[in-house]
C-alpha cells in the first residue's frame, strides 16, 4: 500500500511539473510574441495631409507637329531636330521623304497639261462647228429667199412651173429649219465637250495642288519659339504592356499619319503632367497649392496648382487619373521631358490624433486598430477622420495609448511553437 501511494505521488509530481513547465512556455512565447511586434503611440498634433506624385514637365499651349496626312501607311523622317534644341518660329523642325508624293505631283502635272490642251482642242472644234453651221444656215436661208423670188413669178407662169416653185420653196424652208436645229444641237455638243474637257482640267488641276499641299505639309515648320520635346514612337505598336520602353523618333524612322513626332512647349507657360492613383482623387481639387521639385535641378522647389483633373484610365487593378499642375514662377533653366516631383498640399489638420497608416486597419466595414492591454493586443475600434499615405488620422482613442504597427494574429500564426519553446527554455 505505501509503495502505490509512493509511486501516485510520483506521478502527481510529474503532472504538476509538465502544466508548470507548459504555462511557462506559453507565457514566454506571448511575452516573445509582444516583444516582436512593432508599436507605436497614438501621437497628437499637426497633420499635413498631401499626395505624392511623379509626372513630366510639359510646356502649356504646347503646339505639337503631327505627322500630315497623306494617304500612305508611313511616312519616313529625312531630317529631325535634336531633342532639347532651341528653335525660333518658322524654323523646320521635321522633314518627310517626299519621293512617292513629288512623283505623283508629276504625274499630276502631266494631267493637267493634257487636260489643258484637251480644252484648247474641244474650244478649236466647237468653233470651227459654228462657223461651219453658221454657213449652212446662211446658205438655207438664202436659198429660201430665191425660192420665195421665184414664187413671185408664179402669176405668169404655167401652172406646172408654178407648181414647181412652190415644192422649192417648201424644200428650202425645210433645210433651213434642218439647218436651225442643226446649229442648236451642234452648239450643244459643242458646249457639252468644252464642259467635259473643262472638268477633267479642274480635276488634274486639285490633284496637282493637292499634291503640292502634301509634299509643303510633310515639313513641319513651328509657329512658336521653344525647345524641341521628341514624341515617343508607338508607330508599328499593336501591343503593349506595363514597363514598356518605347524609344523616341530619330532619323530614318517611319510615323504613320496623325502621329505627333515634336512638341513644341510654351515657355512662358509651364505644366507638370502626372498620373495619380484613383484612391487620391477624392483629396484634389483644382487650385489645390503644389510643391514642384525638378529631378535635373537638385535644391530647387517651384510652387504651382492644379489646372485641371482629367478622367480615370488604365486597367481596373491600377486605375489612375491625369492631373496637370501649373507653375506660377517658371525658371529659364526648365526643359520639356524633365522629371518632377510634387507634393500637393490637400489639407492642414491642428491639434488632432493620428498614427501611422499602417497601424491602421480595416474588415467587414470596421475600422480598427490593435490595442495593447493587459491581455495582450486586442482590436480597438475607431473613427477614420482624414488619411494619407503615411498618416490616419483618428478619434474613439487616447493620447498615448499604443497599437501595434502590424496584425499580431498573423505573427502568432507564423511564429514556430518549438521556437517559442526553445526561447523559452534558452530564457
Amino acid at each position: 500500500m505505501k509503495v502505490r501511494i509512493f509511486v501516485l505521488a510520483i506521478v502527481l509530481a510529474a503532472v504538476a511539473a509538465a502544466a508548470w513547465t507548459g504555462l511557462r512556455l506559453v507565457r514566454a512565447a506571448a511575452a516573445s510574441t509582444l516583444a516582436e511586434t512593432p508599436t507605436t503611440r497614438v501621437k497628437r498634433g499637426k497633420v499635413v495631409i498631401a499626395v505624392a506624385a511623379r509626372g513630366e514637365l510639359q510646356g502649356g499651349n504646347s503646339e505639337m507637329l503631327v505627322a500630315p496626312m497623306t494617304g500612305t501607311d508611313s511616312m519616313a523622317i529625312t531630317f529631325l531636330r535634336e531633342p532639347g534644341e532651341l528653335v525660333q518660329a518658322g524654323d523646320t523642325v521635321v522633314e518627310f521623304d517626299t519621293t512617292q508624293q513629288e512623283y505623283n505631283l508629276r504625274e499630276a502635272e502631266a494631267d493637267l497639261a493634257e487636260a489643258e490642251q484637251q480644252v484648247i482642242q474641244a474650244k478649236a472644234i466647237a468653233q470651227s462647228t459654228d462657223i461651219e453651221t453658221d454657213y449652212t444656215l446662211a446658205a438655207a436661208e438664202s436659198d429660201v429667199k430665191l425660192a420665195e423670188f421665184e414664187v413671185r413669178k408664179n402669176p405668169i407662169l404655167p401652172s406646172i412651173n408654178a407648181r414647181q416653185n412652190l415644192i422649192a420653196l417648201e424644200q428650202a424652208q425645210n433645210r433651213r429649219r434642218q439647218s436651225e436645229q442643226d446649229v442648236k444641237n451642234k452648239k450643244t455638243t459643242s458646249a457639252a465637250a468644252i464642259a467635259i474637257q473643262e472638268a477633267a482640267y479642274n480635276k488634274a488641276k486639285v490633284t496637282a495642288d493637292t499634291s503640292r499641299k502634301v509634299i509643303e505639309s510633310m515639313t513641319l515648320k513651328c509657329k512658336n519659339s521653344g525647345y524641341v520635346n521628341i514624341q515617343t514612337n508607338t508607330s508599328g505598336m499593336f501591343m503593349y504592356y506595363s514597363g514598356m520602353q518605347l524609344q523616341a523618333f530619330q532619323l530614318g524612322d517611319t510615323a504613320r499619319p496623325g502621329l505627333a513626332v515634336a512638341q513644341i512647349p510654351d515657355l512662358k507657360s509651364w505644366e507638370v503632367s502626372a498620373q495619380i492613383g484613383e484612391l487620391d482623387r477624392g483629396h484634389l481639387s483644382v487650385g489645390q497649392p503644389v510643391a514642384i521639385s525638378v529631378v535635373a535641378l537638385p535644391g530647387k522647389s517651384f510652387p504651382g496648382h492644379i489646372k485641371n483633373i482629367g478622367g480615370t484610365n488604365g486597367s481596373p487593378w491600377e486605375r489612375r487619373f491625369e492631373c496637370r499642375i501649373s507653375l506660377d514662377h517658371p525658371a529659364p533653366d526648365l526643359r520639356p521631358g524633365e522629371t518632377s516631383n510634387m507634393v500637393i498640399t490637400v489639407e492642414t489638420l491642428n491639434n488632432v490624433l493620428w498614427v501611422p497608416s499602417q497601424a491602421m486597419f480595416e474588415s467587414d466595414g470596421r475600422k480598427f486598430v490593435y490595442l495593447r492591454t493587459p491581455k495582450g493586443f486586442m482590436p480597438h475600434d475607431v473613427t477614420l477622420v482624414r488619411s494619407s499615405e503615411s498618416q490616419a488620422v483618428v478619434s474613439g482613442i487616447d493620447e498615448g495609448a499604443v497599437v501595434a504597427m502590424s496584425n499580431p494574429d498573423q505573427q502568432n500564426k507564423s511564429a514556430s511553437p518549438s521556437g517559442g519553446a526553445m526561447k523559452a527554455l534558452q530564457k
